[in-house]
């Protein structure tokens, strides 16, 4: 008889136990359940859970294209600030253009070209606010090469850098190779000029002699051609003595 109680008690011990847990299980489920009820309610027309698998379905179809809509927008938002800042920057107003495109390039990082237009807007707000060009121009440079990194073949911010740093930098023989790369991918007389005052800025005349023959062969414009040909001749003087 003692025996019976024991496993009496035994079995009692071991059906609590397993009510227990399994009243512990699924009050954990419910509390997920009810977590997730709230989600879904937070989310759906009039704050009321589906009831039903269609019914959530239906609300997960409605809320797709909700967050779809969003994302249009945002990225609609990114473009505003893009068409904005240009605007500014054909009124020269470049400090404002400086904060459109900051907005813009949250909204649309990737975008190589709001990067090109930092370094534009960023190089001109050097040479107007003397107490910070040192900021600016580090901010065109970071701009340039952001624009490249993004885009290996941008010729724009290939050509701008290679501006920066002959004109504005002192650091011609950087930007030799932007130059090189921008002429390889589209030939323009322009960076032909600015490659060829780099070249002559390092003391590279007889490069810069070949650059200037170039630009003669290349360029039908008759004022480019006397220019180039004037600027060949000058260091050629150079290299002749």
């Amino acid at each position: 008889m003692r025996v019976k109680k024991g496993m009496i008690a035994g079995l009692f011990t071991i059906a609590l136990i397993i009510t227990l847990v399994v009243g512990f299980v699924g009050y954990n489920r419910n509390k997920a359940r009810d977590t997730l009820a709230g989600q879904i309610a937070a989310l759906s027309p009039g704050n009321g859970p589906p009831e039903t698998i269609e019914g959530l379905r239906t609300a997960i179809k409605a809320y797709e294209a909700k967050i779809a809509m969003q994302v249009k927008d945002t990225a609609q938002t990114g473009v505003y600030y893009k068409i904005l800042a240009n605007r500014l920057q054909d009124r020269g107003l470049h400090g404002e253009a400086l904060e459109a495109l900051e907005k813009a390039i949250y909204y649309t990082p990737t975008d190589p070209a709001l990067h090109y237009m930092v370094g534009v807007s960023a190089g001109i707000m050097a040479k107007s606010a003397l107490n910070f060009k040192d900021k600016y121009y580090t901010l065109a440079e970071e701009g340039y090469l952001r624009a490249i990194s993004l885009d290996e073949r941008y010729v724009r911010p290939l050509y701008g850098l290679g501006v920066l740093y002959t004109f504005e930098l002192g650091r011609s023989r950087e930007a030799i190779p932007y130059l090189s790369r921008s002429l390889a991918i589209s030939p323009d007389v322009d960076t032909m000029f600015v490659l060829a005052r780099s070249y002559y800025m390092i003391e590279a005349y007889q490069e810069a002699a070949e650059v200037y023959k170039q630009i003669i062969g290349f360029t039908k414009d008759p004022v480019k051609q006397n220019e180039a040909q004037a600027n060949r001749q000058m260091v050629l003087d150079i290299i002749h003595g």
